[in-house]
């Protein structure tokens, strides 16, 4: 009988999809998430554009700008495998390790595990606006999350003597904030200016555990075991500004979690979030397109020792009479990180008189980043 080197089905859906649905963050920060199928499908570009109820999340300055009641719900998830480890996984998930020179590619394989990482990142919630002449109010309960995977500790191979046992660990941290946010803003001299404040409880739900590689029957099989999160709360600070020198023309800059909130981790950790600032501009060639491009300010960390997030976004939207179809296409780099290629995004929204349902997608056809999103929301 075959000895093959055995991944459970279990622990992938662990190390790759689950830094998503379980999510986790460590260290000191987290990296922008791109919220909402209109950004994603313009690249990742709300700063300066979104005045629905999503700028609760993207800029509470923007809830100003529109005088509207917008009601909508919203799921977005990001994957980025750098170093291809959901396939080489699945390559030693077949591997026969009766046959020597499979024995020798054991060690090729685990070593591109080795220098791989997986990060990820999910967010969905239930999103309000609504106004008062030159002012706006919103709310969200949501829930952003973060997470990575990587090798602490290098895995290395032993197939003399048989049978080939494996050693090392894998990390999976993240970081799961519950949020219950209220957003203010008002809008000055005929809606040119725009400010906003955006208070967040968040309860934080830390993960951050190990997974092991051992050896049984001469099986290899990678075991997790995420164990309970460490909860606890804190208080996040959102500030946020528009300026539209012209019709045409508008400029934002927003600063996230700028006073620091902390939470506990496992172990006697603290993970705090360090605040993130981005910038946007919008541009109107005419009524029914527009062209937007946002860029982090800040370099952000991600859950993944050594890995940087400064991300810069471009995209347009081309809206039909009525808004009935909107078109979107975008694209997005991240500059701090060397392995980072453009990867393009695409979208659309269809509206029937006050119903709304969007879509968003990106892949960048090589290191394996995707990018998905949708919502249903009630526009009046």
């Amino acid at each position: 009988m075959q000895k093959r080197a055995h991944v459970s089905e279990r622990a992938a859906v662990g190390l790759v999809l689950g830094t998503i649905l379980f999510t986790a963050g460590t260290v000191s920060a987290v990296e922008f998430a791109i919220v909402g199928p209109r950004a994603v499908g313009m690249g990742g570009a709300g700063v300066a554009v979104t005045t629905d109820a999503l700028a609760t999340y993207w800029n509470p300055a923007g809830l100003a700008m529109q005088q509207s009641v917008d009601i909508r719900l919203q799921a977005s998830a990001q994957l980025v495998d750098r170093g291809d480890v959901k396939d080489t996984l699945d390559d030693i998930n077949s591997i026969d390790l009766t046959n020597p020179a499979n024995q020798a590619r054991l060690q090729g394989l685990l070593n591109t595990l080795n220098s791989g990482t997986v990060s990820a990142v999910g967010a969905a919630g239930l999103y309000w606006k609504g106004y008062f002449g030159d002012q706006a109010f919103g709310f969200n309960i949501s829930d952003v999350a973060t997470g990575g995977e990587f090798a602490p500790t290098p895995l290395t191979a032993t197939c003399i003597p048989s049978p080939c046992t494996v050693t090392g660990q894998l990390a999976v941290r993240g970081l799961e904030a519950r949020q219950a946010v209220f957003s203010y803003a008002y809008a000055f001299a005929e809606r040119t200016v725009a400010i906003g404040a955006t208070a967040k409880i968040i309860q934080g739900a830390a993960y951050n555990a190990s997974v092991s590689v051992f050896q049984s029957n001469g099986d290899i099989s990678f075991r997790e075991d995420l164990g309970k999160p460490e909860i606890s709360t804190a208080i996040g600070i959102d500030v946020g500004a528009i300026y539209r020198p012209a019709s045409w023309l508008r400029f934002g800059v927003v600063g996230k979690d700028l006073n620091q909130p902390t939470f506990d981790a496992p172990g006697g950790q603290e993970f705090k979030l360090v605040p993130q600032v981005r910038g946007g501009v919008a541009v109107n060639p005419y009524e029914s397109l527009t062209i937007a491009f946002d860029g982090d300010i800040t370099s952000n960390k991600t859950l993944v020792p050594g890995i940087k997030s400064r991300v810069l976004s471009l995209g347009a939207e081309q809206t039909l009479p009525a808004e009935f179809i909107s078109l979107r296409v975008g694209a997005l780099k991240n500059v701090e990180d060397a392995k980072s290629i453009i990867t393009p995004t695409a979208g659309f929204g269809l509206r029937f008189f006050a119903l709304r349902m969007d879509f968003g997608g990106g892949y960048d056809f090589q290191m394996g980043q995707a990018l998905a999103s949708l919502s249903v929301s009630m526009t009046f």
